[in-house]
């Protein structure tokens, strides 16, 4: 069912995971306005790069706003100007203040990547990878000044398998964000859409990734530490110290998915986490922590300097051989 013409929506986004909520709402007929973070440097060459929902808002011929701050005046008149019944709020990347939430004429809503009130916050796709969750989703909720603690309107869930990437899960959720969307915009415009509150005393917070963050922690379990692998690709990555057998000197290797996890893995008597168990050309067998052990392998990765490779590519240039530790440094000491 089309919504109801003479609805004025504008979105506020910015993020790659808006651009097919923003095609369903230009295809509606609604969308009068994008509002979305400035162009920035980007690549080895620091080019001013626009966001991609940017270009396609100028390919519809739809009027955009870029504002350093959303929240100071000259921002505020703009956004007024354009007599927005809805504003409709995903991956935005600024605070609203209560001025900006209150421009609509009906409501403000926000598209967030999970099911709230579980992992509210930034790094919520990658959260639910890392915590080992049997589903996640699309919630549509009304924006309040707390972060993503508004009243929820409608959700989406879908299971997860346990072997997805936060690349191949941002794409999903990408995918199945326009439905509840449309649902709730329908229930706004006929007066029939639920305010369910949320439960505070299951909520969990999600808080914005670091590289910091990546440096893999070998005393985990083998599950938790292919989960923060699969949960951290593509950004900000993982990765570990290595030995070099040249230099002597500890170096960073990245880690990617796949992984593979053994729990019942046979080690040696002198096993440690960190441990290299096996290296060949059909990967690294890591030992890991925890009451129950477990390894993990890793069939691809990347040295310093070096693009991404198989683990036979990396062993023509670099050697990493059984009895290994890896992660011995600090993260930062060495390079």
């Amino acid at each position: 069912m089309p919504l109801k013409e003479g609805m004025r929506i504008v979105m506020m986004a910015t993020g790659d995971i808006a651009l097919p909520s923003f095609t369903a709402l230009r295809d509606e007929g609604i969308l009068v306005g994008l509002v979305t973070q400035p162009d920035k440097p980007a690549g080895r060459h620091h080019r001013l790069t626009a966001p991609r929902i940017k270009l396609k808002a100028q390919e519809f011929g739809i009027p955009v706003l870029q504002p350093e701050n959303v929240r100071t005046p000259d921002a505020l008149t703009s956004l007024r100007s354009l007599e927005p019944d809805l504003l409709v709020v995903m991956a935005y990347g600024q605070i609203l203040s209560q001025e900006v939430i209150d421009v609509p004429g009906i409501a403000c809503i926000n598209v967030h990547a999970s099911l709230l009130p579980r992992h509210r916050g930034a790094s919520c796709i990658q959260a639910a990878i890392e915590a080992g969750d049997d589903e996640t989703g699309i919630t549509i909720l009304h924006v309040v000044r707390k972060l993503d603690a508004g009243d929820i309107i409608c959700r989406a869930a879908i299971p997860l398998r346990g072997t997805e990437t936060a690349e191949d899960l941002h794409d999903t959720l990408a995918q199945l964000a326009p439905r509840p969307l449309l649902e709730a915009i329908r229930a706004i415009e006929n007066g029939t859409d639920e305010r369910m509150p949320q439960d505070e005393s299951v909520m969990t917070y999600a808080p914005k990734l670091q590289r910091g963050n990546s440096c893999i922690d070998w005393s985990l379990p083998a599950l938790q530490v292919a989960r923060k692998i699969r949960a951290y690709h593509s950004w900000p990555g993982t990765f570990t110290f290595y030995p070099s057998v040249k230099s002597g000197r500890d170096k960073t290797i990245k880690l990617f998915p796949p992984v593979d996890v053994f729990t019942n893995i046979s080690k040696p008597v002198d096993a440690c986490p960190g441990m290299v168990l096996e290296a060949n050309a059909g990967g690294l067998i890591i030992s890991c922590g925890g009451v129950h052990g477990g390894a993990i392998r890793i069939s691809s990765l990347q040295p310093p300097g070096a693009r991404k490779m198989n683990v036979e590519s990396f062993f023509a240039g670099h050697t990493i051989l059984p009895g290994m530790i890896l992660g011995l440094a600090s993260p930062g000491e060495n390079s």
